[in-house]
């Protein structure tokens, strides 16, 4: 029987959004208002980088889960 790799979309999820974020940031710009104070969707750059981390953090956490459990058997 072939056994099929089981494919895990969560870590392929969590980076998409950090891109998506990145991508939404410039998308939006940044503008300077009448009183001279910039107006920028900042909080999408670290909500970005958050994503991003997890994404690399949980896929690499389950290499290494998937790693040990094939050692196993």
């Amino acid at each position: 029987m072939i056994e099929m790799k089981k494919i895990n979309y969560v870590p392929i999820i969590l980076i998409g959004l950090g891109l998506c974020c990145f991508v939404a940031f410039n998308i939006i710009g940044s503008e300077i208002a009448p009183d001279g104070t910039l107006i920028e969707p900042f909080a999408l750059v670290p909500i970005g980088f958050i994503f991003i981390f997890k994404g690399i953090l949980f896929g690499v956490v389950l290499f290494v889960w998937g790693w040990f459990r094939k050692r196993q058997n």
